[in-house]
């Protein structure tokens, strides 16, 4: 079960984004499907931009979808493809063609 939920704050999923990041070099499925829920969650409450006062800051979303993608990736290619990224399938077992 994951760590961040909606009650995460801003600063629990940057961290998790943060700690997760090196799931490549460590080599960690669990990482890196904490990092896979951090940048989920970053895409949907992150605005686009952000600004006072004639500041802005405006965040890179495609950056958080390629990380996103890569990780997703990373994930398929060691069998730990993420609840978001799986596909159902199911089998059945069947005696067709059996001869006793």
């Amino acid at each position: 079960m994951s760590t961040l939920s909606s009650t995460s704050t801003y600063a629990e999923v940057l961290a998790a984004y943060d700690n997760g990041a090196s799931y490549a070099e460590d080599n960690s499925t669990s990482k890196a499907a904490s990092f896979e829920t951090a940048c989920r969650i970053l895409l949907r409450r992150e605005p686009v931009q952000t600004g006072r006062a004639g500041s802005a800051i405006v965040l890179d979303k495609q950056s958080i979808r390629e990380e996103l993608q890569r990780v997703r990736s990373w994930l398929a290619a060691r069998g730990g493809a993420s609840a978001s990224a799986q596909t159902s399938s199911s089998r059945h077992l069947s005696f067709e063609g059996f001869r006793s």
